[in-house]
């Protein structure tokens, strides 16, 4: 717990296909030593970057164990099991346990919408197997997890913290109870972390410049947060992961496969892509920057 608790910067980890749509665990691995060799303090497998809800629980496990026995000695491997249905969270989270895994990250349930109390029973389910960081997205889910309930959830031993995505000033009424926040919104991480006082941030952008996003959550470097802030907008021009998506198939990094429904951003969207990049050569986990063709991207 105090691991968990002492890391500033968890890279929501992209996950890369093969030509025939299965993972290319090749290239995933290589993405894992690029985070590695940055600093990174660990790894969110299968979230929503990393597009756990498009897998099936076979493949998004195997993901989280084969992170765990080539990563686990070297950083955090933190496997999103969690799911709508308290069922499959148990289920996935046990085996994720089992793995070797370090903690999980528990959404609450989505569409199905349900009570305060049916709420807290379902995280006590998955609390019950092992330390969690809970995710507080209501601009996914459809619901907040509002204070209420989260203070009671914190009360459980194996509360981890939150991730939370309504902003800093939640963020900051957690932190001053003394539980343990990551803001989930890259443009808001700077100011979550040296205003609010948040543990770091669990990012998308550290899948591209995971040096200096561990040097924002370090130094309250102001020139730092400014440089960066073009391509965070960039990066969240359209729902993540579909920019990130563009940018490792343009870098190189990934094969241009994309699993649907998403797709890349189009061409103007990827030229500005290009000349925001071209900003942060030697940082970046590709040495070639291509615009590409729309009819270089399989859809699948």
């Amino acid at each position: 717990m105090e691991n968990i608790r002492a890391a500033s910067l968890i890279t929501a980890i992209k996950t890369p296909y093969l030509l025939d749509g299965e993972i290319d665990i090749e290239a995933y691995d290589s993405l894992v030593e690029f985070q590695i060799q940055h600093g990174v303090d660990g790894i969110i497998v299968g979230g929503t970057t990393g597009e756990g809800h498009l897998m099936d629980w076979e493949e998004h496990l195997m993901l989280i164990s084969h992170s765990v026995h080539k990563f686990g000695h070297k950083l955090l491997i933190i496997g999103n099991t969690g799911s709508n249905n308290t069922y499959e969270a148990i289920k996935a989270t046990h085996f994720g346990f089992a793995s070797g895994m370090h903690a999980s990250l528990q959404i609450n349930p989505y569409y199905g919408k349900t009570s305060r109390a049916g709420l807290l029973t379902h995280f006590q389910k998955v609390l019950d197997l092992g330390p969690a960081i809970v995710y507080n997205v209501p601009g996914r889910t459809g619901q907040d997890l509002v204070p209420e309930v989260m203070l009671k959830l914190a009360e459980h031993a194996n509360f981890a913290g939150i991730k939370e995505c309504t902003g800093s000033d939640r963020i900051k009424s957690y932190e001053d109870r003394g539980i343990a926040c990551w803001s989930g919104n890259d443009d808001d991480s700077f100011t979550s972390r040296y205003e609010s006082r948040s543990h770091g941030v669990i990012s998308v952008t550290s899948n591209l410049v995971p040096g200096l996003m561990k040097r924002l959550m370090k130094e309250k470097d102001e020139a730092l947060k400014i440089r960066l802030m073009p391509l965070i907008s960039w990066l969240f021009s359209e729902p993540n992961p579909i920019p990130l998506n563009t940018a490792m198939s343009m870098l190189g990094c990934a094969k241009p496969v994309i699993r649907l429904p998403y797709v890349p951003l189009d061409r103007t969207m990827r030229q500005k892509g290009v000349e925001i990049l071209q900003s942060f050569q030697g940082e970046l986990p590709g040495t070639t920057i291509n615009v590409m063709e729309d009819e270089a991207f399989i859809l699948l």
